[in-house]
Parts: structure tokens; C-alpha cells; sequence
């Protein structure tokens, strides 16, 4: 049996990658920090990923021929990535850098174990550029003289799966089951592998994986937190994603904004990207964002302030896009001003931290301030002045 050594058994290991490997024949083994979850996924070689539909029962499906290894043990873990035929990772990208080391040790004993044979590592993480991110790091902790472009493929990714945060009594119920959408699409780089692509079903190999990462990140994304924004702003009392989009004022905006970001991305990349077929993919996402069985939540989607208004990401990103071309951001940056808005709590009743500390430090001081000292726009540049007196409402 081939197999998938997946490091990161969350939401998007388990309900995503691991699934759709362990379905399509693979033995897929885990490799997580969870001490809890790694003693249950070697106790009973299975999970249930649960799949929601709006207006239809739930699907159960019972994913096995999975195990897992504590990621602690740099032994194991390096005698599985030398043996896999294929690695995956899944934590995010803060929790990268602890698992550089063990993921260095494999490829190494790799080499000795079997001189010459290649492997693939799919990036299922939602970074930019991180192809070049895992080959600097991962070069620095290998043997100087190592052949790394000839014996290490790196496969970056569109993901697109949509996992909702598991509420409390739900993992007390079971702390392996995992819900989410049915969407099962993987798309990835075809030009990352150095072997053969995997056996998927559902894979979709593209030329150029830039411009399906910002479509997932400008319209994907952005739509998605643009729906928080505005839905929040419009009523602090809804909970779910749903909800704010049963309001014809919100899902218009949203609708617009997503729209702006398609015209931006058919400007960037006009040999890869077809308005219809953008249009369509629009629609299909509202579709499942209006998803109540999924139970996604306003905060879930909105939360991580910081991060969401970087000049890089979902937002301020698409702005740029945008800009670039002279194209309109209106409907962009009215989610953009209704982010300084954003209150939401979790469950627990409590803010995320990160957002405590921004709608203390950073909201008070008005747009400007934002755009400039948490998005980095640089008021010295004339287009990303322009960008910040049209979302910040300033006149000359």
C-alpha cells in the first residue's frame, strides 16, 4: 500500500488531504503534536468525517487505513518520510518552522536509505510564495552539498475546503470526528512534483498555481470575510455565516466586492483566468457559505485582525490587485472599513486575543492608521496613497 505521511492532524489533515489519500487507496499516517489524538488514531486506525449539507441528512464516513506518530519522536517521523511516497503538510504557517527539523531528518535518511529517490511534499497550507518559503527553510538544515531541486519537489496548493470550528460538547463527544463541506477539489501545482501525481480523484493539476492561490486568497478569502465584516457590522447579533448573507444589502455588497476581485485576477491573469468561469465559481462559493449545516461562524471566519488586513492577504491584498490595473475596489474597501468594527466573540464568550488587542491599540486610531502601521501601505508611493485616502474617506 502506498503511503501519505501527513504532518498535521487538524481540521484540514483530517477532513481534507488525510481523507481523500486514505479514500483513494493510501495508508496515510499522521504525524501531530496532540497526544490525545495521536493515542486515538493508533487505537482504532479510523475517524468519522461527518459531511454537511444544507436541507439534507449528514453523511458519515468512516476514513481508515490511517495511524499516527507523536511528533516528538524525530526517529519515527523520519523513518516514515523516508519511506512515504508522499508528505503533506497541514499545521499552518507559525507551526512550520517546528516541523522543518523532523522533515530535514527524513529527506536526509532518505538519501542514505534509498540514494537517488526523490520525494514530493504537498503544501496544503494557505501561504503565498510557499514553495521558496520550505526551500530556504529547508535547505538551511540539510547537508550543504545536497542535490534539494533534484531530490525534493515542492507542491504548492489551492485549498479550498471549508472546515468549521468543532464546538466544545462536539469534541467531547469525539475528539477524532471531523465535519465540513463536501467541496473535495485539490488543486496543485503540476510543475512541483518530481515523481508521478499521486492517484487522486478529485485532483486538479494546474500550469499556473499563482494564479489559482489568488483566487482562492481574493475571492475565496476576501468573500468570505468580507461576509463577516459587513454582516457583523450590519448585526452584531448574528452568529453564523449564514445569516449575514440572508440579508440582500450584505450578500449584494459581498457579491460586488467578490466581482471587483475577479476583474483584478482577469487583468493579472488573463491566459488563466475567464470571467465566466469566475462568475460561476462566485456563485458556487455563495452557495456554500449560505451552507447552515456547516454551522461556520461569523467569528471563525472573521476573526484575526492582524493577520486578515495585512497588505498581503484576503483584503487590503485584492485592493492592490485591483489598484494596479485601475479597476474599482468599492465594494472591497467597504468590508475593509467595517473590519474596524468587527467585535465577534467564540463560543467561550471571548474575543480572539490577537483582536482584543487590535480593537484596543489599533481601531481607535481610524482607518489611516490602520492601513498604514498593521497594513504597511507606504503613503510614499502615489497608487497606496491614493489606496488610503479613498478607503480612509480623505481629502487633499
Amino acid at each position: 500500500m502506498k503511503t501519505l505521511v501527513q504532518f498535521g492532524a487538524g481540521n484540514i489533515g483530517r477532513s481534507f488531504i488525510g481523507q481523500l489519500f486514505a479514500r483513494n487507496g493510501y495508508e496515510v499516517i499522521f504525524v501531530d503534536v496532540v497526544d490525545r489524538i495521536v493515542e486515538l488514531l493508533n487505537e482504532r486506525h479510523s475517524y468519522r468525517l461527518v459531511i454537511k449539507r444544507n436541507d439534507k441528512p449528514d453523511e458519515v464516513i468512516n476514513i481508515e487505513n490511517v495511524r499516527a506518530i507523536n511528533s516528538k519522536d524525530t526517529p519515527a517521523v523520519a523513518q516514515a518520510v523516508a519511506k512515504a511516497d508522499y508528505v503533506a503538510t497541514s499545521v499552518g504557517k507559525n507551526a512550520l518552522p517546528f516541523i522543518f527539523p523532523n522533515l530535514a531528518q527524513g529527506i536526509t535518511l532518505r538519501e542514505n536509505l534509498f540514494p537517488g529517490r526523490p520525494i514530493d511534499i504537498i503544501i496544503a497550507e494557505n501561504i503565498h510564495n510557499g514553495a521558496a518559503f520550505y526551500r530556504e527553510s529547508l535547505r538551511s538544515l540539510l547537508p550543504q552539498d545536497f542535490p534539494f531541486s533534484q531530490r525534493v519537489g515542492l507542491v504548492e496548493t489551492s485549498i479550498g475546503k471549508m472546515v468549521p470550528i468543532m464546538r466544545a460538547e462536539d469534541i467531547e463527544k469525539d475528539p477524532l470526528w471531523v465535519f465540513s463541506e463536501e467541496y473535495n477539489e485539490l488543486i496543485v501545482d503540476r510543475h512541483g512534483f518530481l515523481g508521478p501525481l499521486p492517484e487522486i480523484d478529485t485532483l486538479n493539476p494546474v500550469d499556473n498555481i499563482r494564479a489559482y492561490v489568488d483566487r482562492k486568497l481574493f475571492i475565496h478569502n476576501m468573500g468570505h470575510a468580507a461576509t463577516a465584516y459587513l454582516g457583523y457590522a450590519d448585526n452584531p447579533n448574528i452568529t453564523y455565516i449564514w445569516e449575514a448573507l440572508e440579508n440582500p444589502k450584505v450578500l449584494g455588497l459581498v457579491q460586488c466586492a467578490m466581482r471587483e476581485s475577479a476583474a483584478a485576477l482577469v487583468a493579472a491573469y488573463p491566459k488563466d483566468m475567464e470571467p465566466a468561469a469566475l462568475e460561476e465559481h462566485i456563485i458556487n462559493l455563495l452557495d456554500r457559505f449560505r451552507n447552515r449545516a456547516l454551522g461556520d461562524t461569523v467569528f471563525r471566519v472573521g476573526r484575526d485582525l492582524y493577520r486578515k488586513l495585512d497588505r498581503e492577504d484576503r483584503l487590503v491584498g485584492a485592493v492592490l490587485l485591483a489598484a494596479l490595473f485601475g479597476l474599482p475596489y468599492d465594494a472591497i474597501a467597504e468590508a475593509i472599513r467595517a473590519s474596524l468594527q468587527f467585535k465577534a466573540v467564540g463560543e467561550d464568550g471571548k474575543p480572539y486575543p490577537a483582536d482584543a488587542e487590535f480593537l484596543a491599540k489599533e481601531a481607535p486610531r481610524g482607518l489611516c492608521h490602520v492601513l498604514v502601521a498593521v497594513s504597511k501601505l507606504n503613503e510614499a508611493s502615489v497608487l497606496e496613497k491614493e489606496i488610503i485616502d479613498t478607503i480612509a474617506g480623505r481629502t487633499a
